[in-house]
């Protein structure tokens, strides 16, 4: 008994901790496109600019008590930020179940790098679904994540890596060339650098959960009326939902599909 109570009590600070990084993930959302620092500054109501003290700040808890408004101008606070912390603290334990937990029974290395990885994708699906941008700086973390994988990751080759990091971006590209508009610069740059980060199969599987996750919301939306047929829509968030299972099962499935073929 008091070991499953232990037990839980670690899994509740996992989704805690989880819920928390993506707490700050909100932040990078809403500061990134209005040029506002992210490091700086302490978080107030976008509506009021009031400060928000210390216990409406508590991840999932806050906007429960609060009832979704702020507590000074009672103005409404986006579910989206409620869904993203709950997010943050499933995707933290998903990532203990997956990779581990390492030494310190919380998250191993290869775990930590997998939430990191998918806290960039849930800015970036978020930021593109808002703004059509993608910001080079979420590229560059990516690939730094994409040389620490090199030592944490082995089961994939430099080669491995190098071919991933072209077999999506460029033919993306090509397309963008021929088709304008096709593609955006940001969905390219993060097709390549996430190619290094998981590899071949991982990337074409990742393309393949995109573009199928996408064109099943564009037929939607079209039968909806809520797209014509000559709109666009941002690609990015089902591109950062592919990538994301990719890092979980993304050779897996890949493996999976190859099998059947007989290959």
């Amino acid at each position: 008994m008091e070991t499953a109570v232990a037990d839980g009590i670690l899994w509740l600070f996992r989704f805690v901790a989880g819920a928390s990084i993506f707490s700050f993930v909100n932040v990078v959302v809403y500061r990134f496109p209005r040029g506002i620092s992210v490091v700086s500054g302490r978080s107030h109501c976008p509506a009021c600019g009031r400060t928000l003290g210390a216990a409406e700040l508590i991840p999932c808890v806050s906007y429960l008590l609060l009832r979704g408004k702020c507590s000074g101008c009672g103005g409404k606070i986006l579910f989206r930020y409620f869904l993203t912390e709950c997010l943050g603290g499933v995707l933290f334990c998903a990532c203990c179940v997956r990779f581990g937990c390492g030494q310190t029974g919380i998250l191993s290395a290869r775990g930590l790098t997998a939430f990191l990885y998918l806290a960039i994708l849930t800015a970036v699906a978020q930021i593109d679904r808002d703004t059509r941008l993608i910001y080079d700086r979420f590229h560059v973390g990516t690939a730094l994540l994409g040389v620490a994988s090199q030592v944490l990751f082995p089961e994939h080759s430099l080669t491995d890596r190098l071919v991933g990091t072209l077999v999506v971006a460029l033919p993306m590209l090509a397309l963008t060339v021929l088709v304008k508009g096709a593609f955006g610069g940001g969905d390219i740059k993060l097709m390549a650098v996430s190619g290094f980060l998981l590899g071949t199969r991982a990337i074409i599987t990742a393309m393949f959960v995109g573009i199928l996750t996408g064109g099943v919301y564009a037929i939607v939306m079209l039968l909806r009326k809520r797209l014509g047929r000559r709109d666009s829509f941002a690609f990015g968030p089902f591109l950062a939902f592919g990538l994301g299972l990719s890092f979980f099962y993304g050779d897996e499935i890949a493996n999976w599909y190859l099998s059947i073929l007989g290959i």
